[in-house]
């Protein structure tokens, strides 16, 4: 039988277990990247462990996030960051280069090589046949360190594309149209593979563009082939020697993905499954209404798609453009580590030459890279868009984590990002949609959601083709390459009055005692739990930034959440967060786990947890536990006092555990899924502890 290109380079890469979905593995990481809102933590961390350099064929320490400055913060991080990269061996990439995943594409990375990032959109490497994967920074840390990264052996989905993209239809529509079939639900401990004819019309960013946004399903990552596009664009970047052909076998087998839907809640999904993949049934709906649908690969034929977009307030609500017709639009920005390619911003570029962005309308353009500004500026693309009325913003992430262009109130804005969710552009109650920039630059023109296919027939105005350029500008000036180990030992790491060390996580009582600070709903992402936006300069100083974990849920006068944690830590109880499904999706932020440890929580119940935030629960001694019965979530409330007898001797062999509603007087099991690696660094008290007590 033949293999999945994702197997062959896990099996290239493996180090410990075997290749059998669901199994515990480790593979060894060749390159490493992170950035600066949570690359500070990630090198503190590896500091603590005692390793005086990285051991990896590449790491990189960009600053892309915190680009605002206010205040002495994010200076401070910069410095540190730029400092111990030189006495560390990796690479720094300087602020203005540009959005992390888009320059690493460009400059490192490499067909069937491994890169572990401490970025959740660290996927966007599976554009050119890598397998890149997302992860907390504690975890990069070990990898920096010559570690082996340790996660569930996939499942690996098929996505066979077929035929070739009509004008104004873009590859973001490719990956919103995925999300309306997998939905960022249920999709946990898979791989998307992507294959088919259709692979070979799509450029590296056009692929790069589907793997970023595949995080959004909650899967390990995505991939494509390595081929014929790909050494176009590895030569076109003077890289042509790094090319490697790689694909999945004529006969592979991929798997089928089995999920429990609400027949009538997810009729719209069950549809789509029914639609777009192979080999669908369908069970008889259970007595709430669930529904088993399991299903092989999935099939999309480029040429029957129609421009998407992902309404408010999740990456999954998919809705045609044309539906949107007339809606007003207040705001476009075109950017972010998902659309801000060369390729995405010429073709804006061109629609807008000679022409004006629609007087009700505030156009921003983000260039993703240092390397794409210049060739923008070189070629006059750049004073197309400020002749046409654009705001020219940073080469960095800005606008999409929260940093600056939020919109009115009751404003609507269209974005070329990869997350909605609700308040992440920092105003409360926004009303954003995520599209591809045809659409983004169609609505800039006519002031209103347009199908952007409307430009040739209403405008007259052609779909502009633009080619990979024969040669990209080459221009490394703000990559600071390493020095040499000799000249390394008398660096100088320079250390703010901000950069705290983080704590370090604490063993787990035999017998927890715990009071439930907060219950919350379904799809709790992290930036519910730890606040971007203007918080993010406070992640380098642990105690300060943990008093706005669920900054969001907190009420005007009332205790906040830290405050209430504090007091039952002061109390001698262990903290406890109850939720829904897909608790702690969105972003990699191990703060997400880190900040609220350090307030005393030591235990989550939930429904689900997303894979890298049980990850990062797991490395921070937070115990990570699901309902065995998931109505048991409603009987659970805040304040209630819970008691989970023999916890220590459960977390290592026990599969499930008896959690007493002390407050209620009513028992109900909870399930310990865990890999046995998971099981000894929790007994150890975290990760940090794990690997300097020797553990790997």
């Amino acid at each position: 039988m033949g293999e999945t290109l994702t197997y062959k380079i896990l099996r290239e890469h493996l180090v410990e277990g075997d290749l059998k979905a669901g199994s515990e593995i480790g593979i060894r990481i060749d390159q490493t990247l992170t950035q600066d809102a949570t690359g500070t933590t990630a090198f503190l961390l590896l500091e603590a462990m005692g390793i005086p350099r990285v051991r990896t064929e590449v790491s990189v320490s960009y600053v892309d996030h915190n680009m605002s400055q206010f205040g002495p913060e994010n200076h401070n991080d910069h410095l540190y960051l730029q400092s111990i990269a030189t006495k560390f061996g990796a690479y720094h990439s300087r602020p203005g280069n540009g959005i992390c995943h888009q320059v690493h594409l460009e400059r490192f990375g490499r067909p069937g090589r491994t890169l572990l990032g401490s970025d959740s959109h660290t996927p966007t490497g599976g554009g050119i046949g890598m397998i890149a994967i997302g992860a907390g920074g504690l975890d990069v840390a070990v990898a920096m360190g010559g570690g082996a990264f340790y996660t569930t052996c996939p499942r690996v989905l098929g996505v066979e594309l077929r035929g070739k993209l009509r004008p104004w239809v873009a590859a973001k529509d490719i990956i919103l149209r995925l999300l309306s079939v997998l939905t960022t639900r249920g999709n946990v401990g898979c791989v998307v593979e992507y294959f088919g004819p259709g692979v070979r019309s799509l450029p590296v960013p056009a692929r790069a563009t589907c793997t970023n946004m595949g995080a959004e399903l909650g899967v390990t990552t995505s991939i494509f082939p390595s081929d014929a596009k790909t050494r176009e664009f590895l030569v076109a970047q003077g890289r042509g020697g790094q090319f490697a052909a790689l694909a999945a076998d004529d006969d592979a087998k991929y798997d089928r993905i089995v999920k429990k839907l609400h027949a009538e809640n997810d009729a719209a999904v069950i549809a789509n499954i029914r639609r777009w993949c192979a080999d669908v049934t369908v069970g008889a709906p259970d007595s709430a209404g669930m529904a088993e649908v399991s299903f092989g690969r999935i099939v999309i034929d480029l040429d029957k798609l129609e421009p998407l977009a992902a309404a408010p307030s999740s990456p999954d609500q998919i809705v045609p453009v044309a539906a949107q017709k007339g809606m007003k639009v207040d705001q476009v920005l075109i950017g972010s580590c998902t659309n801000s390619s060369y390729q995405d911003l010429m073709l804006c570029a061109r629609v807008l030459k000679g022409r004006h962005v629609h007087p009700g309308v505030e156009l921003g353009i983000a260039p993703g890279s240092r390397q794409v500004l210049a060739m923008l500026a070189e070629n006059g693309a750049l004073a197309d868009f400020v002749r046409a009325g654009a705001r020219i913003i940073e080469s960095a992430c800005g606008p999409c984590i929260g940093q600056g262009f939020s919109p009115a109130d009751g404003a609507v804005t269209l974005r070329t990002f990869n997350r909605n969710f609700a308040g992440r552009t920092g105003t409360k109650g926004d009303r954003c949609y995520l599209v591809s920039p045809e659409t983004a630059v169609a609505a800039a023109l006519t002031g209103q959601f347009t199908d952007p296919r409307r430009l040739t027939k209403k405008f007259g105005i052609a779909c502009p083709r633009v080619a990979m350029p024969k040669k990209f500008l080459l221009d490394d000036e703000m990559l600071q390459p390493p020095l040499p180990p000799k000249k390394a030992l008398g660096a100088e790491i320079v250390r703010g009055a901000t950069i705290v060390k983080p704590p370090s996580g604490e063993k787990l009582p035999a017998t927890l005692r715990g009071r439930v600070i907060l219950k919350v709903g379904d799809k709790i992402t992290t930036d519910h739990i730890m606040p971007a936006g203007t918080f993010l300069k406070h992640r380098s100083n642990v105690p300060v930034y943990a008093k706005y974990v669920f900054h969001c849920f907190n009420e005007e006068g009332a205790p906040t959440f830290a405050e209430r944690a504090l007091a039952v830590k002061a109390a001698g109880q262990a903290g406890v967060i109850v939720a829904g499904d897909s608790y702690g999706q969105g972003s990699s932020r191990e703060h997400a786990a880190l900040c609220p440890m350090y307030l005393g929580v030591r235990a989550v119940l939930a429904r689900t947890i997303e894979r890298i935030h049980q990850a990062n629960l797991v490395n921070f001694a937070i115990c990570p536990l699901t309902f065995a019965d998931p109505a048991d979530y409603a009987r659970v409330d805040a304040d209630d006092e819970l008691l989970v007898e023999g916890l220590g001797a459960a977390i290592s062999s026990a599969e499930t555990v008896v959690v007493r509603d002390v407050t209620k007087g009513f028992e109900f099991p909870c399930r310990l899924q865990l890999a046995p690696r998971q099981r000894k660094i929790l007994a150890a008290g975290g990760l940090l502890n794990y690997t300097r007590d020797g553990g790997r």
